[in-house]
């Protein structure tokens, strides 16, 4: 694929992004930034979600990490359906305990609930790790991106990585700088269209190209080494049902529950029952694409074996390589544009969040009139803007995968504490010592992270998997209920 077809879809992409902000963003208040005036229609939250909920990590790694070619024993095959699985129970506590309790206190911070059960530290503390968890998730995602572009792109045209870096965010700038919460809720809407739209063209493509019909390509999916969904024999494999199920329904919870991002954009429904309608269908929904994801992947190792092409060393390059490569042009470009949606639906989103929380957590904006609002709102949004760009120049300045993964990684033991302190505040009705809850938090997701390291040496071979949040927000909670106070608290 040329470069210069590579920029004329971009140009094409991100002029309907502007052209979507403008029309959206006319008049736009700092309500309608924060949460959309609270007038955004359902169906259109629940189909955008898709698209923020996941990334372009999960775009290229779902489908490359069916199969492990290295060690093929241990490949991942349809295991992380079973995560998914899991993501309906937690959905399910999502739209029938948190939201309920986010629009009976009408917030605009979620983490606004913290101060009025536990305390101002604990609520900062809770915004402060979401601050971090999701600065640094949201760099590493449009890293992954601009690496695409410079590749793509920029490296034939001599165009230094820092240039891609500003120029990726700076993109994202535009288009939700005035209008923010109420813009991507649209915006959001056709990247998860394009990020749909890649996968099945390209699930149908293999089967074109493989002389499947369509019962065919079912039942070849399904026969093959790579469609099994359920382990249920060893509880220290990592693909061991309890453990991914378990893990799935506390994931939704703390990332999409406790997260500002995701559930600011349910914060903008009219009312609870739109909201509860939103969730209702977007899990439906993210059922099916997470389904045909896995089912890309296993069409992808279909294909390269039925025309000999050589496996990559990174499974994660897979798809990339076939897209580029070996599919047609109009596979290429299918993907360049799920790529860039996957990536740019969960980044837009990350942005304002981080905006939000900032300004109504640390700058306690609505106390403010109009007039300052907007002036704090702006340069927020600008300094955040700045600030991933730093992140994403040092993560390359890094030039170590393990070590950039690591930090991805690193970044979510934050959202531990957050599970540990809504459970706390939510689950009994105790006073804590709201000044030494800081500690408790940064505790408990240092002694995770070396719990998780040294398990196979302390604990008889066991490997963690995501069931590791489980065990930080454990050990969150206990260290509240150290705290607790005798005094009953008020019930929020």
């Amino acid at each position: 694929m040329s470069s210069w077809l590579v920029l004329f879809i971009l140009v094409a992409y991100f002029g309907a992004l502007l052209l979507i902000a403008y029309y959206t963003s006319k008049g736009a208040s700092t309500d309608d930034f924060f949460v959309a005036n609270r007038q955004a229609p359902w169906y259109l939250v629940a189909f955008g979600m898709i698209g923020a909920s996941l990334s372009g990590v999960t775009f290229i790694s779902i489908p490359g990490a069916v199969f492990n070619p290295k060690n093929p024993a241990l490949s991942s095959q349809f295991s992380y359906f079973q995560v998914v699985l899991g993501y309906v129970l937690g959905y399910v506590f999502i739209g029938s305990v948190l939201m309920p309790l986010y629009y009976r206190l009408n917030l605009i911070s979620i983490y606004g609930y913290l101060e009025q059960r536990l305390g101002f530290w604990s609520y900062k503390s809770g915004a402060f790790f979401f601050l971090v968890s999701r600065t640094v998730g949201a760099a590493f995602r449009i890293y992954l991106a601009a690496g695409v572009l410079q590749l793509a792109l920029f490296d034939a045209w001599g165009v230094p990585f820092w240039v891609t870096a500003i120029i990726s965010i700076f993109l994202i700038w535009v288009y939700t700088y005035r209008g923010g919460i109420k813009t991507i809720v649209w915006t959001d809407t056709m990247q998860t269209s394009f990020l749909v739209a890649a996968v099945c063209v390209s699930i149908y493509l293999i089967k074109e190209e493989l002389s499947y019909s369509w019962g065919q390509l079912v039942g070849a999916v399904a026969d093959s080494p790579y469609a099994r969904i359920f382990f249920f024999e060893d509880f220290n494999d990592s693909r061991n049902f309890f453990k991914q199920f378990l893990s799935g329904t506390f994931i939704a919870i703390v990332m999409t529950g406790l997260d500002q991002d995701l559930m600011q954009k349910n914060l903008t429904c009219k009312n609870i029952g739109e909201a509860q309608k939103n969730m209702f269908w977007f899990v439906c929904v993210l059922v099916v694409i997470n389904l045909l994801f896995l089912s890309l992947g296993a069409l992808l190792y279909l294909y390269v074996q039925a025309k000999g092409i050589p496996i990559p060393a990174k499974t994660d390059d897979l798809y990339p390589m076939l897209a580029f490569n070996h599919f047609s042009i109009f596979a290429g470009v299918t993907f360049l544009l799920g790529i860039t949606a996957a990536t740019y639906a969960s980044a837009d989103s990350a942005l304002a969040s981080l905006t939000t929380s900032f300004c109504v957590d640390f700058l306690s904006i609505t106390q403010r009139d109009e007039a300052i609002r907007k002036r704090w709102v702006g340069r927020a949004h600008i300094g955040f803007s700045v600030l991933l760009v730093l992140v994403i120049i040092v993560f390359r300045w890094l030039n170590d995968d393990t070590v950039i993964n690591s930090l991805f990684k690193a970044a979510g033991y934050t959202y531990g504490p957050l599970l540990g302190l809504f459970s706390y505040g939510l689950f009994t009705n105790w006073a804590v010592r709201d000044r030494y809850v800081p500690f408790v938090c940064l505790f408990a997701p240092i002694f995770s992270y070396v719990l998780n390291a040294n398990s196979v040496a302390w604990l008889g071979g066991y490997k963690f998997g995501f069931e590791i949040l489980i065990v930080n927000g454990l050990i969150t909670f206990l260290g509240l209920v150290a705290l607790s106070k005798p005094k009953v608290a008020a019930a929020a």
